[in-house]
């Protein structure tokens, strides 16, 4: 049996991404727009944070068109692939390294700003990372990252689960158990980071067929990593047919079909005396009473009808 904290296959998502850096400007759409609504959060602080760190930057969509933002003055770039790395630094030209988010190679109190951008979800140890990430920041520092939460792609694996016992027999493990908008706000506040915001949207693509979805995934090097998936190639009967009950099920008249992507946001701030901070319990100087005015008389049931 797998460690149970080996939720993904980590070696297999560096050899894919290897694989994914030789074609990243043709599959690197969804990590452009989420790199554009992370940066656009930044502009909600006036903080400055001069120095900075994409963590799992791909191919370098976040350090293209973060330029000054929250007054950024030096943005390290870093993946656990070493082909996304190499395409990172030769697309911005900042200081690019291979590292691996579960094990951060940042001393404690040194950066100002982290960034993570459609990466953390593969991480085994998502608690532990973010304690990291805490100790890394220096007082008051930011922690900004989006993640892809559970909702992603629900229709297709559904589809999928359902071919697969049609034309195998069985279902292997699809689902990756990413974390979702309740839990995410207490993983936060379990490691250490003050005041967490977090909120998800959703980013809807349209494509031609489920097999063209399918065939995208893996051009960006995010299809299955579950450790305990079957280590045999799906046949092509299943995929034919999952694309064929993704149509029958979430077709459009015009033939297409639409995929759907949960984004979940994660802001918190590593903690710091200059921070706002609840009053204790009992130290109110104004009544609640006198505030929000006299209460109403109760009826008097001996005067109801």
């Amino acid at each position: 049996m797998a460690d149970p904290i080996t939720v993904f296959d980590r070696h297999i998502l560096k050899l894919r991404r290897d694989r994914a850096a030789k074609r990243a400007s043709e599959f690197n759409f969804l990590f452009a727009e989420t790199a554009e609504r992370l940066a656009d959060r930044l502009d909600d602080t006036t903080r400055k944070f001069p120095l900075a760190v994409d963590l799992g930057c791909h191919n370098g969509e976040l350090g293209q068109i973060i330029g000054a933002r929250g007054g950024i003055e030096t943005l390290h770039q870093c993946d656990i692939s070493y082909g996304y790395a190499q395409s990172a630094k030769m697309r911005n030209e900042r200081t690019t390294f291979v590292a691996d988010e579960e094990f951060l190679p940042f001393g404690d109190g040194s950066l100002d700003l982290i960034l993570s951008n459609l990466s953390l979800h593969w991480v085994n140890d998502l608690p532990g990372m973010l304690l990291q990430a805490r100790r890394a920041l220096k007082p008051d520092g930011l922690f900004l990252a989006c993640i892809l939460g559970g909702d992603t792609l629900r229709d297709l694996r559904e589809a999928l689960m359902t071919a697969e016992a049609e034309e195998e027999g069985g279902v292997s493990p699809r689902v990756s158990p990413f974390v979702d908008v309740r839990d995410a706000g207490s993983l936060l506040q379990r490691s250490g980071f003050a005041l967490p915001v977090v909120d998800s949207d959703h980013i809807t693509i349209d494509y031609p067929d489920a097999l063209k979805l399918m065939r995208d995934l893996s051009g960006m090097g995010e299809s299955n990593l579950v450790a305990i998936r079957s280590k045999k190639f799906t046949k092509r009967s299943t995929l034919a047919r999952a694309a064929a009950i993704y149509h029958e099920r979430h077709g459009r008249p015009d033939g297409r079909v639409h995929a759907k992507f949960q984004v979940i946001y994660l802001t918190a701030w590593a903690p710091d005396e200059s921070q706002p901070k609840p009053l204790r319990r009992g130290t109110g100087q104004v009544s609640l009473v006198d505030f929000l005015g006299d209460a109403p008389d109760k009826p008097d049931p001996a005067k109801s009808n």
